[in-house]
């Protein structure tokens, strides 16, 4: 898992795949975060991706860097505890511009029952599940 995290961090911008009804949704994101053993994004209730992973937590996130890139497959399922939102805004302290643990609109979810892929032209593929 710090493994999938740290590539992430590291990307700087990854893209989560939702869906809204039949149509996919494809939203650049740029957070992640390890809290109580759980890898963790955030996003905004307000928005419309919130609304998708309401409706059906399945998602895939992916992610490019230096010739490797990332698959995950998972469901993300919101953890609405005060110290979640907490640890993640404060390992994120630029989105306290933008969002606080206690306005009612942040919003954190972890990975569940993920499985992420890490591939290349060049190595086999490598497999991790959490």
């Amino acid at each position: 898992m710090q493994k999938v995290c740290d590539f992430l961090k590291e990307a700087v911008t990854y893209y989560l795949a939702t869906v809204e009804g039949d149509q996919p949704r494809v939203s650049p994101f740029g957070t992640a975060h390890i809290f109580d053993g759980k890898l963790y994004i955030q996003t905004g209730k307000a928005k419309p991706v919130a609304q998708q992973l309401m409706a059906n937590p399945k998602a895939e996130i992916c992610a490019f860097k230096d010739g490797v890139w990332l698959r995950v497959s998972c469901e993300l399922i919101e953890d609405d505890r005060f110290e979640a939102r907490k640890s993640m805004l404060d390992a994120y302290p630029e989105l306290r511009a933008m969002y606080d643990e206690n306005d009612g609109n942040t919003m954190v979810l972890y990975m569940k029952d993920a499985t992420a892929t890490f591939s290349s032209f060049t190595d086999a593929p490598e497999v991790i599940t959490f």
